[in-house]
């Protein structure tokens, strides 16, 4: 039936279906491990009893979507800024197979990164988290500026991701972000030129921002779908 060992091991990946609970579950243990639950000031239950309500809708959301790869993931529990600051989100990333610690590049200034709302395009729902569905790191945008990226992410009926949700991203699948695989985050602007992205520098995840009309060849632009589905 199979040519070779390789086939049967494809096709073994390919036949799985993709399990949107476990996927869940093991999304909620991931952030109550790394100690989302303390940083919340809440307990590990209370934490859990806040987002359960999203499982089924997980679920539901994920009809028809592949497993998880590096480069895309059929979706995302997103904990936003007003459970978590950034800064110590940002702390409990790391690269896949890595444990040095991620930073917040020193040239946001101090009171830069609470600016960064996301664009009013996102709807993104009122509340401490909501689920975000098939997310692509953008490698397709590398070498294209935020600029032109955006256009061609819109013709696609997707937008970019916010700043908590490409945080959401590399903390929930860490090898999504990888050498010449980094990404901009154009949903999470503040009224200037610059734009959010998450890149490596010294062996762990960073932080930073780029122009909103400068092209890199190792940074792409990350994208979902529309819609946003939070608590309420």
């Amino acid at each position: 039936m199979y040519d070779s060992p390789y086939d049967f091991r494809e096709a073994c990946v390919t036949e799985t279906p993709f399990n949107a609970e476990s996927e869940f579950d093991n999304q909620l243990d991931r952030l109550v491990r790394l100690g989302y639950p303390a940083l919340a000031g809440l307990t590990e239950n209370t934490f859990r009893d806040l987002v359960a309500p999203l499982r089924a809708t997980a679920v539901e959301g994920t009809a028809g979507l592949p497993a998880p790869t590096d480069a895309r993931v059929p979706f995302l529990l997103v904990i936003t800024r007003d459970l978590i600051g950034v800064p110590e989100r940002v702390a409990l990333t790391t690269l896949a197979g890595k444990r040095k610690p991620g930073v917040v590049d020193r040239n946001y200034a101090e009171d830069d990164l609470p600016r960064f709302d996301p664009i009013k395009e996102l709807e993104v729902p009122a509340g401490p988290a909501y689920l975000l569905f098939d997310i692509d790191r953008g490698e397709e945008f590398r070498n294209l500026a935020p600029a032109t990226a955006l256009e061609k992410i819109t013709a696609q009926d997707r937008l970019p991701l916010s700043i908590d949700e490409g945080l959401a991203f590399i903390t929930l699948h860490p090898a999504s972000l990888a050498s010449n695989r980094c990404f901009s985050l154009i949903g999470s602007r503040c009224g200037d030129k610059r734009v959010p992205a998450l890149w490596i520098s010294q062996g762990a995840p960073k932080l930073g921002w780029c122009w909103y009309g400068n092209p890199h060849t190792w940074l792409g632009s990350a994208s979902a779908r529309p819609e946003r589905i939070g608590l309420e």
